[in-house]
């Protein structure tokens, strides 16, 4: 063999490894099409993708109270305290096999009942052929060997995208996170938002009435 021939074949090695995870988000773009909830079952870690909302809803909910002039610096603390307990009770019950197709379907959850602001269009995962995982392709990053990370859609703006994380585990890549859309992490900040402001009223209403 060549001398030149060694690195050409580690070249040729990365390029193929690199398409990997493409099959696996063509093989998830199949299961969002055909709601196949077996599919996302066994290949999705949930518990990361609960940790990675929680930790999207109330960084967006720290970054609307931080410039609240009317909230003192404890009263900023214990609600950000607060809305991580609540976020981690939501995300445990809402974030299921159902709600992940949903999200994947068109970029927005209409499951959860949250409203889709007007001029936000639909971005989900749409792949009809293997051969349009191109630009997906294109779009993606490589970290290291065990994390792939891949926008949806790869053509729309930025706020407009879902990024998803797929993690090598064994010979097989798993969906280990979901970021949101821009306009869906604020609606779900508002929400968790609203579902802390009628708790808070709920513990004072006791203390009136006694």
């Amino acid at each position: 063999m060549r001398w030149w021939a060694i690195p050409l074949v580690a070249v040729l090695g990365w390029f193929a490894f690199t398409l990997t995870p493409l099959w696996t988000l063509y093989d998830l773009a199949q299961a969002v099409k055909a709601h196949d909830v077996g599919y996302v079952q066994s290949h999705v870690n949930f518990r990361t993708l609960r940790l990675s909302l929680v930790r999207q809803t109330t960084a967006a909910l720290r970054a609307a109270s931080d410039t609240d002039p009317g909230l003192e610096p404890k009263d900023r603390q214990r609600l950000n305290e607060a809305a991580v307990g609540v976020a981690m009770a939501l995300a445990e019950s809402m974030v299921t096999a159902e709600t992940v197709l949903d999200l994947l379907d068109d970029g927005w959850p209409q499951s959860l009942d949250i409203q889709r602001p007007d001029g936000v269009k639909p971005a989900g995962l749409r792949l009809d052929r293997i051969a349009r995982v191109f630009p997906f392709w294109i779009a993606s990053e490589m970290r290291g060997f065990r994390t792939a990370v891949i926008v949806i859609p790869p053509d729309a703006p930025r706020e407009d995208q879902l990024r998803v994380r797929l993690r090598l585990r064994g010979w097989t890549w798993r969906l280990v996170d979901i970021e949101v859309a821009e306009a869906l992490r604020e609606q779900m900040a508002q929400r968790l938002g609203r579902t802390l402001a009628r708790a808070r009223a709920g513990e004072r209403a006791p203390a009136t009435q006694h």
